[in-house]
C-alpha cells in the first residue's frame, strides 16, 4: 500500500492595515475560495466584518478544518479598534507584528507561502517608526536577503521594475550594471523555478523616450543598460532591447516576451494596472520563500463601505498557492 503524499501547507495572510480594505477582502476571499485553497489570516478576529464567521486557530495546522466553519484566524491582538479610513498609530506595531509571524511561519515550513494584505508606510512610520520603504524592502530585512525584486504579474503581462519606490529624478544615478545584471538574473530564475519557463524571454525597455535614439534622447541606453544585455546573451539568456517603452505593452510586443523589465516604478505599473487594475498581483522575487501581495492599496476612501473588490487578493492568494506548492514538491 503506498503511503498518502503529506498535506502541503496553508497560504499566511497577514491582515495588513485594518483601517483600510484588508479585513473585507480577506472576508470575502474566504468566501469565494473557501476549502478549495486553505489560507489562514494572521490578526486581530475583532477587526473582521460583523458578518463573517471566524475561526480561531491556535496553530497552522488547523486551518484544513477550520476553514469549513468560518475564516480561520490566527490571532494577533492589537493596540486598538479598527476605524475603517482612519488608520491608528496605535495599531501599526500590530501590522509590523502580523508580517513578521507570517515571515517566520513561512521560513518554518508551518505555511507555504505568504499573502500580505495592503498596508500604509506612512502610518507604519507614524506609528512605529517603519524604516522601510515598502513591504519588499521590510521582507528582505527578514529573510537576510540583500536583494529582492517585484514583480506585477496578471494573465496578460508580467513586468519587473529596476527601481522602485524612489522618485523619477533618482532614477537615472540609483540605475547601475550590477542593480541591473542583478535585476535580470534573479527574475530570470524566477521564472525558470517558479514559473515553469524553461529558456525566459526577457524584453529590457530603455531609460529614455524612443530609449535615448541613439544618444539623441540620453546616454544611458549605450553607456550602461545595452553593455549588460549584451554580457547576458553572451551567457545564454533570451533578452531584447534596449527597447522603446512606448512601443513593448501592444499585444502583439507581448507575445514575444515573457516579462517585461523596466527602469522605474511607473513605466512597468502604469501598463499592466491599465491592462487588468482588479486581477493584478505583486510578487516578490529572490526571497527564500513565495510572497504574493494584491496589486493595491489600502484604499482607505472605501473601506468599511462593502465596496472592495476581492479580486486581485483572490488571484493573489492562488498564485501563493500555486507558487509555494510548486517550490513543496520541489524541495
Amino acid at each position: 500500500m503506498s503511503t498518502p503524499a503529506p498535506a502541503i501547507p496553508p497560504v499566511a495572510l497577514s491582515c495588513g492595515d485594518p483601517s483600510g480594505v484588508g479585513p473585507e477582502i480577506a472576508a470575502a476571499a474566504w468566501r469565494h475560495l473557501g476549502a478549495d485553497l486553505p489560507f489562514f489570516l494572521i490578526g486581530d478576529p475583532s477587526h473582521l466584518p460583523r458578518d463573517c464567521p471566524i475561526a480561531e486557530i491556535a496553530d497552522a495546522s488547523e486551518t484544513q478544518d477550520a476553514v469549513r466553519h468560518g475564516l480561520p484566524v490566527l490571532p494577533e491582538v492589537f493596540a486598538a479598534p479598527a476605524r475603517p479610513g482612519d488608520p491608528d498609530p496605535a495599531n501599526a506595531a500590530g501590522v509590523i507584528r502580523a508580517i513578521e509571524r507570517g515571515v517566520a511561519l513561512v521560513q518554518g515550513g508551518h505555511a507555504a507561502a505568504l499573502c500580505t494584505n495592503p498596508i500604509h508606510k506612512k502610518a507604519l512610520k507614524d506609528g512605529a517608526g517603519f524604516a522601510f520603504p515598502g513591504h519588499t524592502e521590510f521582507l528582505a530585512a527578514l529573510a537576510g536577503v540583500d536583494r529582492v525584486v517585484m514583480m506585477l504579474a496578471c494573465d496578460a503581462l508580467r513586468v519587473v521594475p529596476v527601481t522602485i519606490h524612489i522618485a523619477i529624478a533618482e532614477v537615472p544615478a540609483a540605475l547601475t550594471p550590477d542593480l541591473l545584471s542583478d535585476t535580470l538574473r534573479i527574475t530570470h530564475r524566477a521564472l525558470q523555478r517558479d514559473f515553469g519557463i524553461a529558456a525566459p524571454r526577457i524584453a529590457v525597455a530603455g531609460l529614455n523616450p524612443h530609449a535615448g535614439e541613439g544618444g539623441a534622447m540620453g546616454s544611458e541606453e549605450i553607456a550602461m543598460i545595452a553593455p549588460v544585455l549584451a554580457g547576458l546573451k553572451a551567457e545564454g539568456y533570451d533578452i531584447a532591447g534596449p527597447l522603446p517603452a512606448d512601443t513593448m505593452f501592444h499585444p502583439a510586443a507581448r507575445a514575444r516576451y515573457d516579462v517585461a523589465v523596466c527602469m522605474y516604478h511607473d513605466q512597468a505599473l502604469v501598463p499592466i494596472k491599465t491592462l487588468d487594475f482588479a486581477r493584478g498581483v505583486n510578487v516578490t522575487l529572490g526571497l527564500p520563500f513565495i510572497r504574493t501581495s494584491p496589486d493595491h492599496g489600502t484604499a482607505y476612501d472605501i473601506a468599511g463601505q462593502g465596496r472592495a473588490d476581492p479580486s486581485s487578493l483572490i488571484e493573489a492568494l492562488t498564485m501563493a498557492a500555486r507558487l509555494g506548492h510548486g517550490r513543496s514538491v520541489g524541495a
